[in-house]
């Protein structure tokens, strides 16, 4: 079994998501706790992927269109650690 650790701001974004995301956030969080990211590497509508640059180190997976989860995986404790869940924006700045 995986803990699944949220930051302390996530709450208040939470409750600011559509109701089909945030479903789909519990469903994350549930797969999460029972295999891991291995679990959500096997369901592609996920799009589980490591991320580059300035987020080195953490995943990102969808949670609709527009929405992702980012979070950091620790093996050593065996702990996923949500770091936010946002739009994601796609205009070029």
């Amino acid at each position: 079994m995986w803990e699944v650790l949220e930051h302390r701001r996530l709450a208040r974004r939470v409750r600011q998501l559509p109701v089909d995301v945030l479903k789909r956030y519990e469903k994350w969080k549930d797969i999460v706790e029972i295999s891991g990211p291995a679990g959500l590497r096997a369901i592609k509508g996920f799009h589980d992927e490591a991320l580059r640059g300035d987020w080195k180190g953490h995943r990102s997976s969808r949670l609709g269109i527009q929405y992702r989860v980012l979070y950091r995986v620790e093996k050593k404790k065996v702990l996923i650690e949500v770091v936010d869940v946002n739009a994601h924006d796609y205009r070029k700045k």
